[in-house]
């Protein structure tokens, strides 16, 4: 083929994908808060530290009015900046501050005493379990009536029933957060707030048919791992509530569904195809929450990349890891990407498999509790193929454990993530031996030589999801694998590694008297930091996990190591020993 052909093949691409990318649906219908030209003034004119401050805020009057008020401030100017202050006043005349969405509520079956504190024996962690515990009311949120009679006014979803959120900006529910707050719930007693909860997001499955990432309308396009199935299970673990069970599985089958038929891709490996699922959010246009990150990152790209590089964060956002270097991809070495090189969707991820697989295996123990023989057997059979599948696709037998699979090359990310023994924590294996195989890969990684708890990651990218931040959800999902493994070296790991987190998580509660939702594994008592915004304060699954690990091994977890007072004491009685012997000298 000559060159004058191949530079018209390429041109055709070029004007294939761009259409394609045109014709993408923005985040959400609404041209305030998701797309149009409103949007884009306020937010590329940095009014507020946080993109999502402005598409938090509550409209003062109807959509069409705001429009065209802004509409005729506008007119004539479309190529000139509007200043920032004539900006300012138009907000304050149309929009208010964040939080209006929200009434005072507080738990109501919150009570002093829950039975699992007894088991806590050091008595610093007993007291810092009662100030967790204590957490559930200031996080507590309660939806206003007026959001659900007047939702254009409004970004928020409008839920049913009250929530526990994360904490700072993340001032809604989100989904996967909420899988560990529903966990710390359940311990401190508080089922009806954990049904609530889960309740929300069985309604939001009916009006959606998935689970939205967070309860804003801006989130309404994507999701996040799907961990609603096992909330349930969870749930109906601690009530034996067979009616609840009963009337929630037609929404966890609605939902797998949607996975299976918009976030699926079949994968061919030694002539054979399977399924298996991926983050894949074909939605146009930045993050409005995020949306001059998203514009920063894209300029001097090509319309084309653009439009590629906003469909890929969005699907890095869906994954719950925004943002990492597991997504990097392209043609450039990972050690040498960027986030400009994300391709979330070309990664089939081990921990979203290993999720689909217990949830398949859940649901076929749900219908086989109800009865539902056929239905049963349809879930197993599903769980079955996902087994193979996860064996043929993920699994490396030469290095003992699971990595991500990547479509653009075709091969496994062979880079250390705590994800890569996501199915320790799902049971979704075939063989026995893979358990021990994978921690001994764990113990040869170099990730256990870090005094905090297990990296994201070993690679410094700068972004969150990395080296050298640790994050609640992920030492947990490998501190209970590893303690499922039925042998001792495996079990008392889980333990060490509990005891290092609970440890680093009580260091930065005595410093700071906050939970943080990430944690940096080199210092003791630091949070993490890197990414897109300021590490926040709470936080939601961050003190899920401390009840959880609390509760599992209250008995033998000690404070001691991570008491600063004492840290203090023997740093000073060091320095002074040294002075000393300098002075005899």
């Amino acid at each position: 083929m000559s060159s004058h052909n191949v530079d018209r093949v390429s041109l055709v691409f070029c004007i294939f994908f761009a259409q394609a990318y045109a014709l993408l649906p923005p985040p959400c219908d609404s041209e305030i808060y998701c797309t149009g030209e409103l949007l884009r003034r306020v937010q590329t004119a940095k009014l507020f530290n946080d993109d999502k401050h402005f598409v938090d805020m509550k409209l003062l009057a109807s959509p069409d009015v705001v429009l065209e008020a802004f509409h005729n401030l506008t007119f004539g100017v479309q190529n000139q900046t509007i200043t920032s202050s004539i900006l300012k006043d138009f907000l304050t005349r149309f929009f208010d501050a964040p939080g209006k969405e929200f009434e005072t509520w507080t738990p109501a079956d919150w009570h002093e005493q829950p039975q699992f504190l007894s088991k806590i024996k050091d008595p610093k962690l007993y007291n810092w379990a009662v100030d967790l515990h204590r957490l559930w009311k200031s996080l507590g949120r309660k939806i206003t009536m007026d959001v659900k009679d007047h939702p254009e006014l409004y970004s928020q979803i409008y839920t049913p029933n009250p929530v526990i959120v994360p904490g700072g900006r993340f001032r809604e529910l989100y989904y996967w957060d909420s899988y560990w707050i529903i966990n710390g719930l359940i311990l401190s007693e508080m089922t009806d707030t954990a049904q609530g909860m889960i309740n929300n997001f069985l309604y939001l499955v009916d009006r959606y048919g998935f689970v939205p990432n967070g309860g804003r309308i801006y989130y309404e396009r994507r999701s996040q791992p799907p961990f609603l199935t096992v909330m349930v299970r969870d749930y109906f673990r601690a009530t034996k509530d067979i009616n609840f069970l009963k009337e929630a599985v037609p929404a966890l089958e609605r939902e797998y569904n949607f996975w299976m038929q918009n976030r699926s891709i079949i994968v061919e490996v030694d002539g054979n195809k399977h399924i298996l699922n991926h983050y894949n959010v074909q939605i146009g246009q930045p993050r409005p929450e995020s949306y001059t990150d998203d514009l920063d990152l894209a300029e001097h790209m090509s319309e084309v990349d653009k439009e590629r590089l906003f469909v890929e964060l969005k699907a890095g956002a869906e994954s719950g890891w925004d943002f990492s270097s597991r997504w990097f991809g392209g043609n450039k070495d990972s050690n040498n990407a960027t986030l400009k090189d994300i391709y979330t969707s070309s990664f089939v991820p081990t921990d979203l498999n290993a999720l689909m697989c217990l949830n398949e295996h859940t649901l076929a123990q749900f219908h086989h509790e109800l009865g539902n023989d056929a239905a049963a057997q349809h879930y197993s059979k599903a769980y079955n193929n996902r087994l193979k599948a996860v064996e043929a696709v993920l699994w490396n037998s030469e290095k003992g454990v699971w990595f991500d699979y990547s479509l653009q090359t075709n091969s496994s990310n062979f880079a250390f993530y705590p994800s890569n023994l996501a199915p320790l924590w799902a049971h979704c294996f075939n063989h026995s031996d893979m358990q021990l195989r994978a921690f001994q890969y764990l113990k040869d990684s170099g990730a256990l030589n870090y005094p905090h708890g297990v990296p994201t990651s070993l690679h410094n990218s700068g972004e969150q999801w990395d080296m050298s931040n640790a994050w609640s959800p992920l030492q947990q999902m490998l501190i209970q694998g590893l303690s499922d493994i039925p042998s001792g070296e495996p079990k008392e790991l889980a333990f060490e590694l509990a005891q290092k987190w609970i440890q680093t998580n009580w260091a930065a509660y005595s410093i700071y008297e906050a939970m943080f939702e990430k944690y940096d594994v080199n210092a003791g008592g630091k949070p993490g930091g890197g990414g897109e915004y300021e590490v926040q304060l709470g936080f939601g699954w961050t003190n899920g996990v401390a009840l959880q690990l609390l509760d599992n091994y209250g008995e033998r977890l000690t404070s001691a190591a991570a008491d600063l007072n004492g840290f203090r004491l023997i740093w000073i009685q060091s320095l002074f020993f040294i002075l000393a012997l300098l002075l005899l000298l």
